[in-house]
């Protein structure tokens, strides 16, 4: 049988195969990948810095100026990546945070609350811990050092050293980090900034206002924005002020919305008329639909996300980190209490703030609010958050100089090492917990957020598997789609070695790119009507190519239907009120794309290969019994 199959076929198999694989992988090179790119940065720092301190001190201050003669902005190349280059990295923190906001857990208001309190405490705990170790010193002014986690550091680390850890994690730890980054930018606004010039500083605050009226009047142009942004960036560098706190702004104001079914069946409308007459205006037309079908939230966080992860910040502690690691530094940073200060700050402080006031918010609220983790994990967020890296380093810069900066470095270091550490070691722990303890430990008694608007009727939606499934995976798909294809052996085979999930099928035709996946749902619906929709439906993804009448007649007559009452029904279109209800519930559950699935009512994220389905299914399952 093997050998008949063509290397067309193979090679279209592969390709199903790379498109379900895409998701998770585009998730590991943004996380774990671009933790592996600051980490070595960071040893290229040290490296440079020990090889050759004097090199590495001259690069970093050479002069680079933007603009001519008077009205130019002159920087060291150190000020630019840390003022300029940085800017970027808080608005992708912000895109990010928008985006959380928007479409995921936080669009439930009431969750903001914890981590934001969170947030607040794991910052107050570790300057509370500085200042101890500083207190009657003139060191205590730079408190704000110890306070601050690196967001993009501690989730690739996360993603390295806790991987046991489930994903609901990084968007809690994406919400108290962007608190952590709010406040921070503020005190460095407040407190560490020299000279506030009024002038500019209002000048600041009217171009601010003007991006808020041109986003209120709808205006979606990236280059109204790009000039609006590059000039506020220029009056807070003037005021005095670090300008990175545009880049934080800029993002949180940039919405965020899932593609909806009507935006995509015009972009695909567009393309037709391309495909038709390819003319360079048509070209234009179609490259605007495609791209505006698509929320600016995911297209900036798209071309930004590579650059912030894999080049700015890498650069940043390129340029920051390197320190000559000296016998008599090492003994002076390991007996300054800078060095501990920020260390047992970070490693301390962080757990315990944000873990600690966590449990007094579920205590004090009855359980109403509490983290949408267990408590083994929570306390991994605490203690991964105690990288403080890309901030911490810029308060440092600030606050510090000579001897005393070089500690604060080492304690920075310091703290991030023996933060990954500690994840590490809990991360181990917690995986030698029994089954239904580990459970319970990493993924809590937290309601999940349900996305599926409409609820499984199993008098009226296509089940197969038991009805008292504990696990429900339910799929809205084309039967023209080669992923949904692709997705269904996955899906067979989950159900048939585990008893405790049932499949459902829902029609999404694609009828701008698939032109016979309605004429498919239609004849499902006919089988349906003889007792034979799950055959007709496995016939029909395995033989996307024979989708005509006649064929679908066929198919009728080998599955020992009525052939004149299925070619009847075909006419009559017997099916099509159905399939509208099934395109009506994806319209209201923000569905435009197949397959996509819902898991136990939660959109599920990942790819649909067996590995990404599997971990949903468990992590379901293991909700579903702690909640019975």
């Amino acid at each position: 049988m093997n050998e008949s199959r063509g290397p067309g076929t193979q090679q279209t198999e592969r390709s199903r195969w790379a498109a379900l694989q895409r998701p998770l992988r585009r998730f590991l090179r943004t996380e774990t990948g671009s933790a592996a790119m600051l980490l070595a940065a960071t040893l290229a720092a040290l490296v440079w810095a020990n090889l050759d301190s004097g090199s590495y001190e001259r690069v970093w201050a050479t002069r680079l100026f933007v603009g001519v003669s008077d009205a130019r902005i002159s920087l060291d190349l150190h000020g630019w990546v840390n003022s300029g280059l940085m800017t970027f990295f808080f608005f992708v923190v912000g895109l990010e945070a928008r985006r959380e906001f928007d479409m995921g857990d936080l669009r439930e208001r009431h969750r903001v609350a914890l981590p934001v309190l969170a947030g607040v405490g794991g910052m107050a705990v570790p300057v509370g811990i500085y200042l101890a170790f500083n207190a009657g010193h003139p060191t205590a002014q730079g408190w704000g050092t110890a306070m601050s986690t690196d967001t993009a550091f501690a989730l690739g680390m996360l993603a390295l050293v806790g991987p046991r850890f489930p994903r609901r994690l990084r968007a809690f730890m994406l919400t108290f980090t962007v608190v952590d980054d709010v406040i921070a930018l503020l005190v460095i606004a407040l407190v560490y900034s020299e000279e506030v010039a009024r002038g500019p500083l209002l000048t600041a605050a009217g171009i601010f206002a003007a991006v808020l009226l041109v986003r209120t009047a709808g205006v979606t142009s990236g280059v109204v924005y790009a000039v609006l942004g590059a000039a506020l960036w220029v009056a807070m560098l003037e005021s005095g002020v670090d300008p990175v706190t545009t880049g934080l702004a800029l993002g949180l104001l940039t919405y965020a919305y899932p593609a909806s079914r009507g935006d995509l069946e015009r972009a695909s409308g567009l393309f037709r008329l391309f495909r038709e007459q390819p003319t360079g205006e048509l070209a234009r037309t179609a490259r605007v639909g495609l791209t505006s079908a698509i929320s600016p939230n995911e297209r900036l966080q798209e071309l930004f996300h590579p650059w912030t992860s894999y080049v700015i910040v890498p650069l940043f502690a390129l340029a920051n980190v390197g320190v000559p690691l000296t016998g008599e530094l090492l003994t002076r940073a390991f007996t300054s209490p800078v060095t501990y200060g920020i260390l047992c700050g970070f490693v301390l402080g962080k757990p315990v703030g944000i873990v600690g006031v966590s449990w007094l918010v579920t205590r004090l609220s009855r359980g109403r609010l509490r983290p949408p983790v267990g408590w083994a994990a929570a306390a991994g967020g605490g203690t991964i958050a105690g990288i403080g890296f890309t901030v911490s380093l810029l308060i440092a810069g600030l606050a510090f100089h000579g001897t005393e900066l070089e500690e604060a470095k080492i304690g920075v270091l310091s703290a991030a090492l023996c933060a990954s550490a500690l994840t590490w070691g809990l991360s181990r722990a917690t995986a030698l917990l029994p089954h239904r303890l580990r459970g319970r430990a990493l993924l809590g008694l937290s309601d999940p957020v349900v996305d599926l608007a409409s609820v499984v009727d199993g008098d009226r939606d296509h089940v197969r598997g038991a009805e008292e499934a504990v696990v429900t995976i339910l799929e809205y798909g084309d039967y023209e789609c080669p992923y949904c294809s692709g997705a269904d052996p996955v899906v067979r085979e989950l159900l048939g070695s585990h008893e405790d999930v049932r499949h459902v099928w829902r029609h999404l035709p694609l009828t701008d790119v698939h032109p016979n996946a309605q004429l498919g749902a239609e004849a499902a619906e006919a089988a349906a009507a003889q007792g034979a929709f799950w055959e007709m439906h496995e016939w029909l993804l395995s033989h996307q190519e024979q989708l005509s009448v006649p064929d679908l007649v066929r198919q009728a007559q080998a599955l020992g239907l009525d052939a004149e009452r299925f070619r009847e029904d075909l006419r009559e279109r017997i099916g099509q009120d159905r399939i509208v209800q099934d395109l009506d519930s994806a319209d209201e559950s923000g569905v435009s794309g197949t397959p996509t699935f819902f898991i136990n009512g939660r959109r599920h994220q990942g790819g649909y290969d067996m590995d990404s389905l599997y971990r949903a299914v468990k992590a379901a399952r293991i909700r579903a019994h702690m909640g019975s």
